[in-house]
């Protein structure tokens, strides 16, 4: 199963827990309340957005989506591009785990952050296809 459905799946298993503990009554909340996920490690982003945020195959919204992080979710962030503008913010996010994109209009950072072509540019820079390739 990939990342993105299993993350998706824990939140319907956590959500119907809750759910279940609602039924039963007040006083078992405390007792079954399921643990609060841990931080990611920085760089990471959570979601300001009350509807959530679409992951993307790519920085563009005209790219397919792929996943949604729902309003105060955290994830971990590798690397970020300028690429398309989303309402004043042409910032994109790569996450960690995932080959998947976040626009940063939505979310709010926190750490350091790279830009991408810094983390690549090192492993293409002295590549042979580096030297052969066209343009």
């Amino acid at each position: 199963m990939s990342k993105v459905l299993e993350r998706h799946a824990r939140r319907i298993a956590v959500g119907s827990g809750a759910a279940a503990v609602i039924v039963l009554g007040a006083p078992l909340l405390a007792a079954a309340a399921p643990a609060q996920a841990s931080v990611p490690a920085e760089p990471y982003a959570t979601v300001i957005s009350q509807n959530g945020v679409n992951e993307r195959q790519y920085p563009s919204t005209d790219s397919s989506v792929l996943g949604i992080l729902q309003y105060a979710d955290q994830v971990g962030l590798r690397c970020k591009v300028r690429a398309q503008n989303v309402a004043d913010n042409n910032v994109w996010y790569l996450l960690r785990d995932e080959q998947t994109w976040i626009s940063a209009r939505y979310v709010v950072q926190t750490g350091t952050l790279p830009y991408c072509k810094d983390l690549l540019q090192d492993r293409l820079a002295h590549s042979p296809q580096t030297a052969d390739a066209m343009g």
